[in-house]
Order: C-alpha cells, then sequence, then structure tokens
C-alpha cells in the first residue's frame, strides 16, 4: 500500500490533491490540522494534513499483521463526497479497551469529594435565587406530578435537591426519571442529614440504575455472532471495525465480517478494505441460503461481525429482511445483538427507534458520537426506557482507539455536575 500526506487550505482540497496524484480509488486515513513550524508559525494561516493510502492492484495478499502494525481506513468509491467523514486510522497500540481495575469503594470516595466539593460551590449560589426558578415549588397542576415537600426537610437538602433537579434537566435527563430520584431524596431526608450522605445515596442510585456494562465475552462453544442493528448514519460500519481490531490484534480471536447491508455500497467496502487491511474473511451476504452457508465456511471461528443494513422505522419489508438473517443465526449458534445509536439523536427520535427494534431482538446498547454533545442524559433516559445494558460508549472515528466499554461511574459523575 502507498500511503502519502497532502497539506491544503481545506480538506477537500488536500484530498482532491491527492486524487489527481495517486487516482481516485485512494483511502483517506486521517484529516488534522497541519503542524505549523518556524519562526512565524503563530502568524500561518490553519492548513488541513490529509493521509491518504492507496492499495495497489498487483499487490500481494496481505498476511495477518500484528498488534504493532498499521490499520489503514477503508477506501471510498469512486466519486463518492469527499466530505465523508467515516475513516479508519492507523493504531500501534493494538488496544481499544483500556480498563481501570482499582477498588471500587475508593474510587466511589474519591468522585463523590470531587462532587461534593463542586456541588458545595453550586449550592452557595443557588440560595440566592428563588425556589421558583426550579418549579419544583408549583403546584402539581402546572408541573410534572411531584409530592409537596415534607415539612421535616431541611432547607439544604431542599436547596440540595433544587440543585440536583437543575443540573440533571441541564443535563438531558428526562423529568419523569429526575423526579423520581429527588423523590428518593426526600424520602430519606431527616433532621440534620448530611449534605454529602444525600449526594452519596443519589450519586449509588443512579450508578446501581445503569447496571454493569456488558461488553463482548468469550463464547461459550463454538463460534457467536456479534449482530449490529440501528438506523443509519450512527456509525455501525466503524464500531464493527473497532471492535474487530480489538477481538483479532488484542485477543487473538479468528474474526470474520459479514455485512447483509446490500443497499449502501459505501459501507460494504469500508469493510471489505478494513477486513484485507487485517488479513480476515470479509463476505457480502445477499440472501439466508448465503449466510446458512457462511456459518458453515466460518464454524471454526470465534466470532461473525454481522452489520446490517440501516432501515426506516415505517419500512417493513426491510425490517423483516434484517429479522430474517437474525432468526437463521440465532437457529444455527449462539448470538449477541448490539442496538447502535447516537448520542446526538433526539430523545423522542430515540424512544421510538428503541421500541421499533425492541419488536425484533433483545439487544444490548452502544451510544456513539459521545465527543460530539455535552449532554449524557440520553443514556439514562434510554437505560431506563428500554432496560437493556449498555456495552460500550465511541467519542470519535479513530479506530481501534475511540471506543470504550462503558463506565456507569463516569457518566453520573457528568450529569452530577463533575467535569468528564
Amino acid at each position: 500500500m502507498i500511503i502519502k500526506k497532502y497539506v491544503g487550505k481545506t480538506e477537500s482540497e488536500a484530498t482532491e490533491e491527492a486524487r489527481k496524484e495517486l487516482g481516485p480509488n485512494i483511502v483517506v486515513m486521517t484529516v488534522r490540522p497541519a503542524k505549523k513550524t518556524g519562526f512565524f508559525a503563530f502568524f500561518k494561516p490553519q492548513r488541513i494534513e490529509v493521509t491518504v493510502g492507496l492499495e495497489e492492484e498487483e499487490e500481494r495478499p496481505r498476511r495477518t499483521i500484528s498488534p504493532a502494525s498499521a490499520v489503514s481506513s477503508p477506501a471510498r468509491p469512486a466519486g463518492e463526497d469527499p466530505s465523508q467523514k467515516d475513516t479508519i486510522i492507523a493504531s500501534s497500540r493494538g488496544s481499544i479497551l483500556k480498563p481501570e481495575f482499582r477498588d471500587e469503594n475508593s474510587a466511589i470516595e474519591e468522585k463523590l469529594d470531587n462532587l461534593s466539593n463542586l456541588l458545595e460551590k453550586n449550592f452557595l449560589k443557588s440560595e440566592k435565587n428563588d425556589l421558583l426558578d426550579t418549579g419544583l415549588s408549583k403546584e402539581p397542576e402546572e408541573k410534572a406530578p411531584k409530592a409537596p415537600p415534607k415539612p421535616e426537610v431541611s432547607e439544604e437538602i431542599m436547596s440540595f435537591i433544587k440543585l440536583l433537579y437543575n443540573t440533571l434537566i441541564e443535563n438531558e435527563v428526562d423529568e419523569i426519571y429526575v423526579n423520581q430520584l429527588t423523590d428518593e431524596v426526600e424520602k430519606i431526608s431527616k433532621p440534620g442529614l448530611p449534605f454529602d450522605y444525600a449526594l452519596s445515596n443519589v450519586y449509588q442510585k443512579m450508578v446501581l440504575k445503569f447496571g454493569k456494562s456488558e461488553p463482548i465475552e468469550p463464547p461459550k462453544e463454538g463460534p457467536r455472532a456479534e449482530i449490529f442493528i440501528g438506523p443509519t448514519g450512527v456509525g455501525k460500519t466503524t464500531t464493527i471495525a473497532k471492535l474487530a481490531s480489538e477481538l483479532f490484534i488484542t485477543q487473538k480471536k479468528k474474526v470474520a465480517l459479514l455485512t447483509v447491508d446490500t443497499y449502501r455500497i459505501a459501507a460494504a467496502e469500508q469493510l471489505r478494505t478494513f477486513a484485507s487491511i487485517l488479513g480476515i474473511p470479509f463476505r457480502v451476504i445477499y440472501t439466508v441460503e448465503e449466510m446458512k452457508q457462511a456459518t458453515e465456511d466460518f464454524k471454526d471461528y470465534d466470532y461473525l461481525m454481522v452489520d446490517t443494513a440501516g432501515h426506516s422505522l415505517h419500512n417493513e419489508e426491510l425490517k423483516e429482511e434484517v429479522e430474517s438473517f437474525i432468526r437463521v443465526l440465532e437457529d444455527i449458534m449462539e448470538c449477541e445483538n448490539f442496538l447502535v445509536l447516537s448520542a446526538t439523536t433526539k430523545y423522542r427520535d430515540l424512544i421510538e427507534i428503541a421500541d421499533a427494534y425492541s419488536e425484533v431482538v433483545a439487544y444490548k446498547l452502544i451510544f456513539t458520537k459521545m465527543d460530539e454533545t455535552g449532554a449524557k442524559g440520553n443514556l439514562y433516559n434510554i437505560r431506563m426506557h428500554t432496560g437493556a445494558p449498555i456495552a460500550y460508549i465511541t467519542n470519535g472515528q479513530n479506530v481501534p482507539d475511540d471506543i470504550a466499554v462503558f463506565d456507569a461511574q463516569v457518566i453520573v459523575k457528568h450529569l452530577l455536575g463533575g467535569k468528564s
């Protein structure tokens, strides 16, 4: 593979320069600001550096790469819009899942201490504001159903409830769930109840409501199908690439990539290129019979990573087609379904999507584009609405780095006003 860098005023300009020299089948690997050099670098206008690769036609079959080898990105079909953002970026680190193993109690205490300091500062400011600002003191007819505060609730705890309400609403937690949490604070409230105790109680309850993450684990026996479902544009294909890289490079598992998405050529080509770089099998599946054949051909593998077509909630034909492939796999082997959702999608739309897919299969959740939103409340909302565990979150396009096992403590800290 030929790998070269091009610099231009914009991404499009740099990419076009690459196409002129290397042709239309280039692979965009990275897009980032070019490093300024020289004494007057500060005054120079910012330029964009694009790294591209080209897979030569006569190139020999690739060998399985080692964890330290480069991972490139998928080729775009000729004529595709150069603004396409799905990129698969090289990484020599060889690991995407780097959980920190530490004493749980000390970790919670550390987080609660930080939250307590932050909330106490806000608490002093909030005392200057009237309770009407939160809407908590309005009559039940004017606001969402909420019992009036108990007489024994101290002013300090009432101010904490006010702050808790505002903070969660700002982070786009649904008011139904916010009221549930504030009601629980009132239930445990007693005269002289320490502020820290109420904060600790809310923190721990939210962590417990999120529950433990359920990432991909080794199959009990034989291969397992990891099936990825969800609407278009949420990053299913890139997410599959990240997880396949982790399983193949880091965990040394035998992985095959399959796609039943025959509607988006770019997505299929993206997976094909990635599979070629890793040196793992890739196959486009058009019929149920072909899916059955694939399970036979890859029966000695550990994982079959299956990409499905995103579809409109009202496209019953495509919905039934995706379901038929899933049922075939379920009849043959162990299966695990992941509903991939974007953290930037409106809550109402997320509810519709989650409900529609619930009619097809049981699933675990993956939230993408976490780096594109400051409000994380939808993670809590959808977890509470569906009861489905959250397995992973992604926060960028880089493969294999920008993905992590879901950490409830980190998200709860953010929802309560802490820094992520």
